[in-house]
């Protein structure tokens, strides 16, 4: 239907100049708006959803740079209206206008691409919102990096610094949403279940707010499907990455600090360098000597996975120095950085290790002893301690082993009681579907049905990246010193301070 009519119904509250080709008339966004002719349909419609308290005061310049350049009406704060509301009324419109034979409706339809500016949080946000309302046909999300790790845009080429806020900027940004390509990636829900304690609340405690990609962490309703009599759960999901442990409990010390002083935290890089100084605070940097040895994961929890759909649970052996665990969704963590690189050849066989891929319905599973340790992801063929692939991943915290840990999802951080009288605090991460993505070059996300990507057979690197997996073991008792490979050397486009 794309070529039946140049004519067609709408209107725009004002004019829209050289930026009509992204602009979606009055009525289409407002129900009770009366419908008129337009010249042309929009080749690139787009609804933004701007998190303005993201980025300091960056987020309402956004605002302000995109209302100048396109209707006012399709650019949204959200921190005044809520994705779900705004995307729910969209749809019932276009659906409406569509079955009265609406042309216009038909194509903005088809055409539409979502862009929203915030952090990681705001971004799976969004996601969450898209995946919920189960359009027939949903529209692909591109990423505008707006806060302090910036882990979803850098996975799909749209960088992770602040961007400028000027209508250039803007321009150049939508011009390459138009013709970025479309990538499917998995999502993954989230439970956390406990028995209810005998005293004491077990409910989440959030530094500023709960997890919006954990629908703020309400419990489930009694009449849910996943409501158990005698039990708190608790359901959510995540794009990126679900973490337990130090590294955590470091983002949940940022967020606290930035709730109790948001006038320092206006700066990306401020953040950044608040972030690297609370980690040291908090022993995150010698964990293995300022933290007692309760806090390893492997004291706290069992580690089950399942590796493929309808096979069995298996435990994992998990290294008793293992402070921190990440269930990781795409190739970016702590501001850029792959955990699980890509495997060698000969170890991968062995381990049965592929290389990630966003859609392949399967998470890798990453330790990490403290962040020196992480530091090793910025060597060549540097990566974590690759302990699973696995389709779902179950962990169960041990008796008493501690009052409380430390979980975030996609950047948003949480401390989690743990009850003292019961072993019974589950949390399981399972696949859920997809969500599109937009992709802009270069894209590091990578999709199993790519033909372009070589074979590990065909790697001219496998020999070194054997032999960087053999060294691995040398981190085991702390012998190997950060640094010390000959071929060291920091990136330039790597900030230190993004590491935790």
């Amino acid at each position: 239907m794309e070529g039946e009519a140049d004519i067609v119904v709408g209107s725009c509250s004002k004019p829209c100049g050289p930026l009509e080709e992204y602009c979606i008339p009055d009525y289409i966004l407002k129900p009770d708006c009366q419908q008129v002719m337009v010249n042309h349909a929009p080749s690139c419609p787009v609804v933004v959803f701007i998190n303005s308290r993201s980025g300091g005061q960056l987020g309402s310049s956004l605002i302000k740079a995109y209302r100048e350049l396109l209707n006012e009406a399709q650019v949204f704060d959200l921190s005044e209206e809520a994705p779900d509301k705004v995307l729910h009324r969209l749809y019932v419109n276009l659906e409406r206008l569509k079955m009265e034979g609406d042309i216009l409706a038909v194509q903005i339809w088809r055409r539409l691409r979502l862009i929203v500016a915030g952090g990681d949080g705001t971004a799976s946000w969004l996601l969450g919102v898209v995946s919920d309302l189960k359009l027939a046909h949903p529209p692909p999300v591109a990423t505008v990096p707006l806060g302090t790790g910036n882990n979803l845009p850098f996975s799909f080429g749209w960088g992770k610094k602040n961007p400028s806020t000027d209508q250039e900027a803007v321009k150049s940004f939508l011009g390459l949403v138009k013709h970025a390509k479309e990538i499917n990636i998995d999502s993954w829900h989230i439970i956390l279940r406990m028995r209810v304690p005998k005293e004491g609340p077990c409910d989440p405690i959030a530094p500023l707010e709960l997890p919006h990609s954990l629908h703020a962490f309400h419990r489930v309703s009694s009449g849910d499907s996943m409501n158990m009599e005698g039990y708190h759960t608790f359901r959510g999901g995540f794009w990126n990455y679900f973490s337990m442990g130090m590294d955590a409990e470091v983002s949940y010390a940022f967020h606290s600090e930035r709730k109790r002083n948001p006038e320092k935290f206006r700066n990306q890089l401020t953040n950044q360098g608040t972030y690297a100084k609370l980690g040291l605070k908090q022993g995150w940097f010698c964990a293995s000597l300022s933290q007692p040895s309760s806090r390893n994961l492997a004291q706290l929890a069992k580690v089950k996975v399942m590796k493929r759909p309808g096979s069995q649970w298996e435990e994992l052996q998990v290294h008793h120095s293992i402070r921190s665990i990440v269930c990781l969704n795409l190739p970016s963590f702590s501001g850029g950085l792959n955990p699980w690189g890509v495997p060698g050849t000969r170890r991968a066989a062995d381990r049965e290790f592929t290389a990630p891929f966003v859609d392949d319905g399967l998470i890798e599973v990453v330790g990490f002893r403290d962040a020196w340790h992480g530091l090793v992801l910025l060597a060549p063929n540097g990566h974590g301690t690759r302990i699973a692939q696995a389709h779902r991943v179950r962990f169960e915290f041990h008796k008493g082993a501690a009052d409380h840990t430390f979980m975030r999802v996609d950047g948003e951080p949480w401390k989690q009681p743990l009850p003292k009288d019961d072993d019974t605090v589950v949390v399981e991460i399972s696949h859920l579907r997809q969500v599109t993505m937009l992709a802009n070059e270069p894209c590091r996300s990578k999709s199993v049905n790519d033909l372009s990507l070589p074979s590990p057979a065909h790697d001219s690197h496998g020999d070194d990246k054997d032999a960087a997996e053999e060294d691995e073991d040398e981190w085991e008792d702390g012998r190997r010193k950060f640094g010390a490979a000959d071929t060291f050397k920091l990136p330039d486009e790597i900030d230190i301070a993004h590491l935790s």
